[in-house]
């Protein structure tokens, strides 16, 4: 028989202040029927917290309509990096390998990750064997020296062409270029070395450029160009009209509009904004992807990583010691867009946030109808706000 006792030393509201003893006329001490009573509390009134959890990010709000809020902003997607082990969402790869790995990571999680997850991709395999496999493949080597040697001393190289979209699938192929220093105070940064390579990571373009005004440092240590590799070379005029025409493919400049931009080749590089705006091209008349911009691949801060930093990273390999080769960067870069690109994510019929059909997902007119939603039945109906890669293969 359980007898109840009045303690002035618990309080707890609208339940009565007691002590129990047992059957065996023994006391529970304060801390053991304090755990008692929260437990059964527990269980008979569930948290309303817990119904206003996200079903991407798990985080959780006081009201249904401050989750409505989050949804509305934070638009959570397939296409995000997700946990292996606990399924939740994040918003880059940076943050999910903080979640793991970081300094504050979540105990299950990372106790899973150090047996059987890959420090490149972050993905969680099925045992201690399958990741070791999985891991040689998935760590890279670097570029052959041999080959970088050879591209150092190398003039033009033109394989360019024009096949007006008669390949199938994109053509995606990376740019990147070095510059040296112009103007008085030798800070004008001047276009001097081009590189394109194709998937294959053959170069099917390489040129040294002529700048069109004097150039005052070749800063030989990082581009390794000389005065003499410029004397002859090809005007940038030239590499304009050359590299533009390739990259349209026979598509005009005013019909590139969709990310896919129809016949027109897709253009691959890190910080293509800087590359293009020293070749005196506009990003808009192109279709690009950047490693440095794709929201995946920033940091936590949604700030850009370096092409060294992604590379040691998610590769496995280190770039840009000492001369840096442009071949070695379209390389570095094509890979890295490779990977991205092959990430199997559930296919949606409109999966941008953007599309004319999801424009209305989360519309204020629809506050009270969202607000009856589960969060699950809202991640449904959330879409990215970022194009994903993973659609260049579809």
């Amino acid at each position: 028989m359980m007898v109840l006792v009045g303690s002035p030393h618990l309080r707890w509201v609208g339940e009565p202040v007691v002590l129990v003893i047992d059957n065996g006329g023994s006391k529970l001490s304060h801390g053991e029927l304090w755990r008692k009573m929260e437990k059964t509390r527990e269980e008979k009134v569930p948290s309303a917290v817990s119904l206003n959890k996200c079903a991407a990010c798990y985080r959780q709000f006081n009201r249904m309509e401050h989750l409505v809020d989050h949804m509305r902003t934070s638009f959570h997607s397939v296409h995000e990096p997700t946990c292996g082990v606990c399924k939740k969402h994040c918003r880059s790869f940076e943050s999910l390998r903080e979640h793991l790995i970081g300094p504050l990571p979540k105990q299950e999680c990372r106790n899973v990750f150090n047996i059987r997850g890959c420090k490149f991709c972050l993905a969680i395999l099925d045992s201690p064997y399958a990741l070791r496999v999985h891991q040689d493949r998935c760590q890279l080597s670097g570029v052959n020296h041999g080959i970088s040697a050879y591209m150092a001393n190398l003039g033009l190289r033109d394989s360019l062409t024009i096949d007006n979209g008669y390949s199938r699938g994109p053509q995606v192929v990376a740019l990147a270029c070095k510059t040296v220093g112009g103007g008085s105070d030798r800070s004008l940064d001047l276009c001097a070395r081009v590189c394109i390579i194709d998937e294959n990571e053959n170069i099917i373009f390489h040129t040294y450029v002529k700048p069109p005004i004097p150039v005052t440092n070749y800063r030989y240590e990082t581009t390794g160009i000389r005065p003499e590799h410029l004397r002859d070379a090809m005007p940038l005029r030239q590499v304009q009209r050359k590299v533009q025409d390739f990259l349209c493919n026979g598509e005009p400049t005013w019909k590139i509009r969709s990310p896919k931009g129809g016949k027109a080749r897709i253009l691959l590089g890190h910080g293509l904004d800087h590359d293009l705006d020293k070749m005196q091209y506009s990003c808009s008349i192109f279709v690009y992807r950047d490693t440095a911009k794709y929201p995946p691949l920033m940091k936590t801060s949604k700030l850009s990583n370096s092409l060294k930093y992604l590379t040691q990273t998610y590769l496995g390999y280190d770039i840009q010691n000492g001369i840096q080769d442009p071949y070695e960067d379209c390389v570095a870069t094509m890979r890295l867009y490779v990977r991205m690109r092959r990430q199997v994510h559930r296919r949606q019929d409109y999966p941008l946030a953007s599309d004319p059909q999801n424009r209305n997902n989360f519309a204020s007119w629809r506050q009270n109808e969202l607000e009856r939603m589960s969060p699950e039945e809202m991640l449904a109906i959330s879409r990215s706000d970022y194009y994903c890669w993973c659609l260049d293969s579809a």
